[in-house]
């Protein structure tokens, strides 16, 4: 594949003292990243996720729809999405962080939006950059009419694979 992010990470290959008689090197998946980030050649260039994540941590974090409350679960600004993706956003941070996950372990978001517009894409993409940086785990965008807490224009849902305990 042609870009250094269509396949990553590499795990790195390392000599086992317990190697195969045929001389197969053993390979170690101990400091790769549990989450391999896949874009193939044959689909468009996705600029904010990627198209294919796989998986191989061995604990399972699922983060619950965050919407736009602040710590006493009052809705942040009611009617301005921009806030309101960064406090949802935000707060996907704060429930990993209580997980012991970090963003960058996040394989997959579902983002629900009411009434989805074009125009509300770059304050959900800036929101998702202020928590992500340049990790891009596999999402859904997802236009709904109403979400359950009245006010409510954004909610997102996470999934990180974590290594370890």
């Amino acid at each position: 594949m042609g870009s250094d992010d269509r396949h990553r990470p590499t795990p790195t290959v390392v000599a086992h003292p317990a190697m195969a008689a045929n001389g197969r090197r053993a390979v170690s998946l101990r400091n790769a990243m549990p989450l391999e980030r896949i874009n193939p050649e044959e689909l468009a260039a996705p600029q904010t996720y990627s198209h294919v994540v796989i998986a191989t941590g061995s604990r399972l974090v699922f983060v619950a729809g965050q919407v736009a409350e602040d710590r006493q679960g009052d809705l942040v600004v009611p009617g301005d999405l921009t806030i309101q993706a960064r406090q949802a956003f935000d707060n996907v941070g704060r429930a990993l962080a209580g997980a012991r996950a970090r963003p960058d372990q996040v394989a997959k978001v579902t983002i629900f939006v009411v009434g989805l517009r074009d125009e509300y894409l770059p304050a959900i993409e800036a929101a998702r950059a202020a928590v992500f940086k340049d990790h891009k785990p596999a999402d859904a965008l997802i236009g709904v009419e109403t979400l359950a807490h009245p006010g409510c224009l954004i909610e997102i849902e996470a999934i990180a694979v974590v290594d370890g305990t």
